[in-house]
């Protein structure tokens, strides 16, 4: 696909508060990290500035970087700014108002002052046209394409960027999708047209709609962004092409993010659990919670068998709260494949403060990275987790980012003594600790939402943490949900960039079906995954994968007759020898594992047919550490630090991580700094470095 020759790889993880680069030599395992405050008002600044700085900081030819990989949040800043492009929606008669309708879902039941978040296509831009298919794809009337070309007319009038076309039943029978695509086309030449078969090709109408038209409205956005970035890639001397990290944990190319960029909404969360799951895989922890913390958000994902969960509904642009995924009903829904994450607004710039109630609150408002918490000394006057554990001892003011950033201890105390300790009638260590606490439960219900409610035990997981926080607060998570094991890999800050250099190329494509299992036998299925098997390889050989080099992973959507949702089982190769009997007994299974239940006589139906075909990108080494001669590492020096277990401050040991190498083993508590985290090891518990330089943390037996 790309030449063999050159040595590194370079992935760019752009978050709220900062952008992450790790640059990898492939032939010595070797990684380079670099950390660049995020710039919101244009993230392509912050990605070209730690882009740059990588080539320089490593003294790399431009020419010998393979691969320059991205993950991204422009797409959802778009959504949820209101920034998009001015849209226009086409569908069938009698449908127009299918945008503002849209389903009776709703995130709090008896909250009647909710409004529903206005529709991306205002009505007077939202068209209809004369045709009707059956729901079979039958035609019941034709295409009246005088009507379409008299739109087109009229839409080259309205000056409109983008045009999403949605018609009923349209993924039974796309023709006259197709159809209207090419006559609009020809009004209006160079404006991005998205066709809801090519978008989501499933049934339920609204949610088709309602992608297609977040496809259409951030296209001309996406093409800006990623134009930019590919020209000044030119300019640097890179003579690579550009990958892009997808919702659903994979890559593709930055041609065809530019034509689907409702795939990679969710780019930037993915990236992490990608990680985690590489990570896993290296250690034999084949079954993982990823935990990612960072400076806005805090997200939780769950990896069974090496295998992150996908889901194929989400909202996006609602209010903060709770879910990525169904959790959240306050958005724009999604129908594309996307790894399962529960994300919260508790980051370490997520602001603490007293509501109405006089009670203590943290988030989901964020201080972000202008002007950041008040420690920065950047003119943010609202106090934030990061301040609280910088006043409880456990971030060291001169070694933030490894000594770059300078944090102002007192203006973190005067901030939480007038805005939080003095409201309540609390010392400031108090206060800073019912903040760290407000923030855990927040985090703990994550967990809980990601595991337990999804019908999955943490005791039989282990954690990885990562994150610029992560690390601070995640010893204390896996002792509420008792995770028997806790991982905080190396450069933990930037460790989701690195779930950019080792995932692969990823296309997915899926039709429904809705037909009873049955009634079906398994060469009618093998028949219909194998034409879907055949359209989303054609699209990674246009990236440039060689065929033989494109494996597949199948599913089936199934669900009992007359439920409302389906769910995901796990189609074997087409070689391997199964009967539509076994796929019944599969699907009872996974139906008592999620909801604690199943009916095995109850008649079973199959909705949607999903693949995936993922190209293979050959996965990077781990460089490991030599052994530790003394098992029993010294601290650098002693701190104050406040365990709420030790009822007030304690004199803390302080470790150099560097300094750590395989085997090395340091007892609770204790702090164990980093250039980009500080890990928080609490009394009764223990960490050993392994041998590629992990923190693992268990509890110390009768601790």
């Amino acid at each position: 696909m790309l030449e063999m020759s050159k040595r590194y790889r370079i992935g760019i993880d752009i978050g709220g508060t900062f952008t992450d680069a790790i640059t990898l030599d492939e032939s010595s395992g070797a990684t380079r990290l670099v950390k660049v405050s995020s710039t919101p008002h244009d993230p392509s600044e912050g990605f070209l500035m730690a882009l740059s700085r990588s080539l320089r900081d490593a003294e790399i030819d431009p020419a010998e970087v393979q691969y320059v990989m991205h993950a991204t949040t422009v797409a959802t800043n778009a959504i949820i700014e209101g920034k998009v492009a001015r849209t226009a929606f086409v569908t069938t008669e009698g449908f127009r108002d299918m945008l503002e309708i849209g389903h009776q879902t709703r995130p709090s039941l008896y909250d009647l002052q909710f409004d529903k978040l206005p529709p991306l296509v205002p009505r007077d831009l939202a068209f209809e046209v004369q045709e009707r298919l059956e729901p079979d794809g039958t035609v019941l009337k034709p295409l009246d394409e005088h009507e379409v070309r008299r739109l087109g007319q009229r839409l080259a009038e309205q000056s409109v960027e983008a045009v999403a076309v949605c018609m009923l039943h349209g993924y039974r029978n796309p023709e006259n999708e197709r159809r209207i695509g090419r006559i609009l086309e020809s009004y209006l030449p160079g404006i991005p047209i998205s066709l809801s078969h090519e978008i989501s090709p499933e049934f339920r109408e609204y949610v088709r709609a309602s992608t297609s038209v977040i496809n259409a409205s951030i296209r001309p956005i996406v093409a800006r962004y990623l134009d930019n970035i590919v020209a000044r890639l030119v300019e640097l001397g890179l003579r690579t092409s550009l990958l892009i990290m997808q919702s659903n944990g994979g890559m593709f190319s930055s041609d065809a993010a530019q034509q689907k960029p409702v795939f990679m909404v969710e780019s930037g969360p993915a990236a992490g659990v990608v990680a985690a799951t590489y990570l896993g895989g290296v250690i034999s922890e084949p079954n993982v919670i990823p935990f990612d913390m960072g400076g806005t958000t805090a997200k939780v994902g769950l990896v069974q068998e090496l295998q992150p969960k996908v889901t194929k509904g989400y909202q996006v642009g609602g209010t903060a709260q709770a879910g990525i995924g169904a959790t959240s009903a306050s958005g724009y829904p999604i129908r594309t494949p996307v790894i399962d994450l529960v994300e919260i607004g508790a980051g370490g710039g997520s602001i603490a403060w007293i509501d109405a109630g006089g009670l203590l609150r943290v988030g989901p408002r964020s201080a972000g990275a202008d002007p950041g918490p008040v420690c920065y000394g950047r003119g943010g006057a609202e106090p934030t987790i990061t301040d609280a554990n910088l006043v409880l001892g456990r971030i060291n003011p001169g070694y933030f980012l490894g000594g770059e950033i300078a944090l102002e201890v007192g203006s973190a105390r005067a901030a939480i003594q007038s805005r939080c300790a003095a409201p309540l009638g609390l010392t400031v260590e108090q206060a800073a600790e019912g903040i760290i606490e407000i923030a855990n439960q927040a985090m703990v219900n994550a967990l809980r939402l990601v595991s337990v409610q999804r019908g999955y035990d943490p005791r039989k997981f282990s954690m990885i943490a990562f994150g610029g926080a992560g690390p601070l607060h995640a010893n204390k998570l896996m002792a509420e949900l008792s995770i028997p094991r806790l991982v905080v890999p190396r450069s933990p800050g930037l460790f989701s960039a690195l779930g950019l250099l080792v995932t692969d190329l990823r296309r997915e494509s899926s039709a429904t079906w809705l037909r009873l299992a049955s009634q079906v036998t398994v060469e009618e299925i093998n028949s219909a995954v194998s034409e879907l098997e055949t359209r989303v390889a054609s699209e990674l050989v246009a990236d440039g994968v060689s065929s033989t080099d494109i494996g597949f992973h199948r599913f089936l959507e199934m669900r009992y007759v007359g439920q409302s949702y389906e769910l995901p089982v796990i189609l074997p190769d087409r070689a391997a020898e199964w009967s539509v009997e076994s796929l019944e007994h599969w699907f009872h299974t996974e139906h008592d594992r999620a909801y604690g239940h199943a009916s095995p006589g109850e008649a079973i139906e199959i909705v949607n047919i999903r693949v995936a075909a993922i190209g293979k990108i050959p996965s990077p080494e781990l460089s490991r550490l030599p052994p530790q001669s003394e098992s029993q590492s010294i601290p650098k020096e002693t701190r104050q630090v406040y365990f709420r277990e030790s009822s007030g401050y304690v004199d803390c040991a302080i470790y150099d991580r560097y300094t750590l190498l395989a085997g090395a083993v340091v007892e609770g508590p204790a702090i164990i700094e980093e250039m980009d985290s500080t890990t928080v090891l609490h009394p009764a518990y223990r960490a050993q470095v392994d041998e590629f330089g992990n923190l693992v943390i268990c509890k110390v037996s009768g601790g």
